[in-house]
């Protein structure tokens, strides 16, 4: 740097525009980027006009800090039952347990850490001509097991605001593609496991999703999340399938039931 450049910026603003560099350099070089694989498969039941019940069966891949591989590692393996109660139109109460086998998971560390995993949900729909806005509010009690075999009990809130928008219909049916597009905010206790910040990640998801009849729906979307950690920062990049069934087993049963009875006519 010249020194005639250096006299015409004051001594203070110089120092300062150095430490906003240097800080701006250290965080950037301290964030870790994934590519990881989600999925999951949903079978969903219907008991009658106020109830429900779910099960959510799911696996994460992961790329790491030597390979770009998004399936390089399984990280994760889950299992996740529901109960659904739909208290009015606009309001859906759920709760739910679930079991994760976490094994290299990038935000915890390389070691095994299952956790057992129960939470309390509400979502709040906002029914509009030609779109769904929804927001959905969880609180997550997690008892995973950190690096030295000792259990933790991390409490972590969620609060997520999604949009979703038919494509070729106004509303969902057999045939229909439509859009969706969700933010969500994650806050939490800390713990050896998780770190100690109170923030814990933002995840913005977009995607589409169809229906190919209804009861039976794939979505795909790009999901992108920032978690600063006391290690440094990660950011991941993350492909998500999704696979619903709604009421499989019964609907099979009736298929099978109808068939038997035709054949008896017959």
């Amino acid at each position: 740097m010249s020194s005639r450049f250096t006299h015409n910026i004051p001594l203070k603003k110089l120092r300062f525009i150095l430490v906003i560099f240097l800080i701006t350099s250290i965080n950037y070089g301290q964030t870790t980027t994934y590519n990881q694989f989600w999925n999951e498969i949903q079978f969903n039941r219907t008991i009658n006009e106020k109830w429900s019940t779910e099960l959510n069966l799911g696996a994460a891949y992961s790329s790491t800090e030597s390979s770009s591989n998004i399936f390089q590692q399984n990280i994760q393996r889950s299992a996740r039952v529901w109960g659904h109660y739909y208290l009015s139109p606009r309001w859906k109460l759920s709760s739910f347990i679930a079991y994760n086998y976490n094994k290299d998971v990038p935000e915890i560390g390389q070691f095994k850490s299952p956790e057992v995993r129960f939470a309390l949900q509400g979502i709040y729909y906002f029914h509009k001509t030609g779109y769904t806005l929804s927001t959905r509010m969880r609180m997550e009690l997690r008892h995973m097991r950190s690096e030295d075999g000792t259990y933790d009990n991390v409490l972590r809130y969620r609060q997520q605001v999604k949009y979703l928008k038919p494509i070729n219909s106004k509303v969902l049916r057999e045939g229909v593609v439509y859009a969706i597009a969700s933010d969500e905010l994650f806050f939490k206790s800390g713990t050896k496991v998780t770190g100690l910040s109170f923030f814990d990640r933002n995840r913005l998801n977009i995607g589409a999703g169809y229906l190919f009849t209804d009861d039976i729906q794939v979505e795909l979307t790009y999901a992108n999340e920032y978690l600063p950690r006391d290690e440094g920062n990660q950011i991941v990049n993350a492909a998500s399938l999704t696979v619903t069934f709604n009421n499989l087993f019964k609907n099979l049963n009736k298929k099978l039931l109808h068939k038997t009875e035709a054949a008896n006519e017959d």
